[in-house]
Formats: structure tokens, sequence, C-alpha cells
């Protein structure tokens, strides 16, 4: 999942957890969703500078689940566009669980 950007000056590396936490902060801000903590499913496929991107979350009750998803999409694909030069292919989300509080 590391990121690793050659370039005529050198070469630039972003680790795994920065990839993850960017990914996370995106995804959650987001109103009313939440990466999931228990399991933290979260994967990252870098292909050069394309990216396929899955993760888990859990929606707080009463948001409409496919609105919270599809802005947690853009949300995550257009962090790592803007931050790491990343091109998204696919931000795939799937909803494990209700916060009901």
């Amino acid at each position: 999942m590391t990121y690793v950007l050659r370039e005529e000056g050198g070469t630039i590396t972003v680790a795994d957890a920065t990839l993850s936490q960017i990914v996370v902060q995106a995804a959650e801000s987001v109103e009313g969703a939440r990466v999931r903590r228990a399991r933290r499913k979260l994967a990252l496929e870098i292909d050069g500078t394309r990216t396929h991107v899955e993760l888990e979350l859990t929606v707080a009750y009463g948001k409409v689940l496919p609105d919270v998803a599809r802005d947690v999409q853009e949300q995550v694909a257009a962090a790592l566009a803007r931050i790491c030069g990343l091109e998204v292919t696919a931000v795939d989300v799937t909803v494990e669980e209700l916060d009901g509080r």
C-alpha cells in the first residue's frame, strides 16, 4: 500500500499509515460516517498513480445510507487526488453497522 513517486529530484514515499490517515479523515469528514475501528477494514491497491480503495463504515442511525456512502466516495477520492496526486479508479464502501447513539 506504500505509495512511491519517482521524480527527477529523487523519490517521495508516502507510508501506509499516512495513506490510511488520509482515507479515514476524508471519510469521517462526512457527517454521520465513521470508519469501523474494531476490524478497521481499509484496503488501498496502488498501481503507479492509480488507486482503488475499499473501506467499511458505521453510519449514524437516521442518515440516508446511499447518500452518506456517495459523499464518502467523493471525499476520499478528492483527498487522495489533492494530497497525493493519485487517480482514484474506485472507492468501494460497505456499510457494516448503524450507530444508534
